[in-house]
């Protein structure tokens, strides 16, 4: 049963990057052909030719890596300040986060792009980023797993004279590796596969990012005219670095999704 579910949840990949190798003939046959026959590159070449994939796969990259660096960094400061440091609010502040969990994120698009208007940030890589440099769920799943953190360890390292600065970056950060790894990739993820907010906060096309160039590519009958081939080899590029990422962090992810679920 679970070899059945794993094939059909894989079958649209698996189609999609083996179509991304075919010829067109190929990909208009009936009934469908699975593998190639005549495996081919042309239709990454041809990509390559009407779009400039490198810089709309820079744009994707350091946006993605940014709203990561910054979940990382933010969430895991406020999910430390939640977990262990008792200030007055503390309470109110998490209800906050957990009522910003409940609100569906395409009901901050048209605030977010009011804020970023007046900000003049509209078109640029800041625009992109600070809207998602911080989320609840990030917050949130920092929090639990620092609350795992023994307070013990926490209060021989301030008797030894320890700063709450140096506690967070050299204790508490390397103990809690696994949730980093977690939110890294669902962030990562997340930002990578963005494509309404790209679309709405960028008019200059040197600032597209993968998928919208992609979806722009494909709405124009002038470019797309037959590129299924090209589509299919363009969705591959977009799908192999967050697979490639997922990889080298797996071990970590599955033991903090493991963790996770004992909180």
């Amino acid at each position: 049963m679970l070899s059945a579910g794993l094939l059909v949840m894989s079958a649209p990949f698996l189609w999609m990057a083996l179509s991304a190798f075919k010829t067109n003939a190929e990909l208009g046959a009936s009934p469908p052909v699975w593998i190639p026959t005549e495996w081919t590159l042309s239709h990454f070449s041809e990509l390559l030719d009407k779009l400039n994939l490198p810089l709309y796969f820079m744009n994707s990259v350091i946006v993605a890596v940014l709203v990561t660096v910054c979940n990382l960094v933010f969430c895991s400061m406020l999910g430390y300040a939640l977990a262990k440091l008792k200030f007055t609010g503390r309470d109110k502040v998490f209800a906050l986060v957990l009522g910003a969990l409940m609100v569906p994120g395409n009901l901050m698009l048209l605030p977010l792009f009011v804020l970023m208007s007046k900000l003049h940030l509209i078109d640029t890589y800041a625009g992109l980023v600070l809207p998602f440099a911080a989320g609840a769920f990030g917050v949130f799943l920092m929090r639990q797993f620092m609350q795992s953190i023994p307070d013990e360890l926490l209060e021989a390292a301030r008797m030894d004279g320890a700063r709450e600065w140096y506690i967070f970056w050299r204790i508490v950060m390397p103990l809690v590796k696994p949730a980093l790894a977690t939110l890294s990739i669902i962030t990562f993820l997340g930002s990578w596969n963005n494509f309404v907010w790209p679309l709405i906060a960028t008019n200059d096309p040197d600032k597209y990012t993968l998928p919208v160039a992609l979806a722009t590519f494909a709405t124009d009958p002038n470019q797309s005219a037959g590129s299924n081939g090209m589509l299919m080899a363009g969705s591959l590029l977009v799908v192999l670095p967050v697979l490639l990422l997922f990889a080298v962090l797996q071990r970590h992810f599955t033991q903090g999704v493991a963790t996770a679920g004992l909180k």
